[in-house]
């Protein structure tokens, strides 16, 4: 048996670019990876099934959720004749933009990786991830990295200033293909990638809060008026600078300083049922 944490991730920066040949859409994202995670559970079984286990009932069990397409692509590739359970203990909430799904599939490559003793290199592991879901790649590496194309292109970034990462889900999903959907190109208002990029190697967090930026925010708002509203009180409560994560509906808050941490988060919960209060986990670390 093996456990393996899975980090959720946060967009500092999120802009669209263009339409792609292939449908997907081009992108560059800053993004990090916070201190909320999963636990990814892998046991060995005999014979080459895969079974997902989760106590949450809006985890998949089968070929949609992304540990199970992590672990078939391994068998299919490596030709493994051996099988595995894999029980997800949840703790990031599901279809909140903060790559839960993603992280998982990169935490059982990780994980299966070893377990199977096939030797893949994190390189080859993003490689294969990025066949799964456009932040597998990341998630394969964690720390905070520049992603382009549709999110497979890694560059590493430096470790952002330090602060307080407050996050605040509705109880409500938000399918990713919907909100691109509704997305107008010609009305996007792009972020500055190159200033966040800038601010984050010169540890400058009042840059970092200044250029905040998501593409697809507006869109999200305008469809969902609680991701507003939360954004709205998350600003009112004090935090340093607000956005809304990946295609959402999580909202996230940087605070510098501790004392002000209670304030938001207990303003938030007068509303929100699910709302952490996390740090940072700035730079790569091992997932296992």
């Amino acid at each position: 048996m093996m456990m393996v944490k899975a980090p959720a991730k946060i967009n500092l920066s999120l802009d669209v670019l263009h339409k792609r040949p292939d449908g997907f859409h081009e992108v560059e994202m800053v993004m990090t990876t916070v201190d909320l995670a999963d636990r990814i559970e892998l046991d060995e079984t005999k014979g080459t099934r895969i079974r997902i286990i989760s106590h949450d009932r809006f985890v998949p069990s089968d070929h949609r959720n992304l540990a199970y397409k992590a672990a078939e692509k391994l068998q299919r590739k490596y030709n493994v004749k051996k099988g595995v359970d894999i029980t997800i203990h949840k703790q990031i909430p599901v279809a909140a933009g903060l790559a839960g799904g993603s992280s998982d599939a990169a935490a059982a490559l990780k994980g299966l990786n070893e377990l199977w003793a096939l030797g893949l290199s994190n390189d080859e592991l993003a490689e294969i991830g990025s066949e799964i879901g456009s932040d597998v790649a990341f998630c394969i590496y964690g720390g905070t990295a520049l992603a382009t194309g549709r999110g497979e292109k890694i560059q590493e970034l430096p470790t952002p200033p330090k602060c307080w990462v407050i996050l605040a889900k509705p109880s409500i999903g938000v399918s990713t293909a919907d909100i691109y959907q509704n997305l107008k190109l010609e009305k996007v208002d792009h972020p500055n990638t190159a200033k966040m990029v800038q601010a984050i190697e010169e540890g400058d967090y009042q840059g970092v809060c200044d250029h905040l930026g998501n593409a697809l925010e507006s869109v999200t708002l305008q469809l969902y008026p609680e991701v507003k509203h939360i954004k709205e009180q998350m600003q009112r409560f004090g935090a340093d600078a607000v956005l809304m994560s990946g295609s959402g509906p999580t909202v996230f808050g940087l605070v510098q300083y501790e004392s002000k941490v209670h304030r938001v988060v207990n303003g938030l919960r007068g509303f929100c049922d699910q709302v952490f209060a996390v740090r940072m986990l700035g730079s790569r670390a091992p997932l296992a």
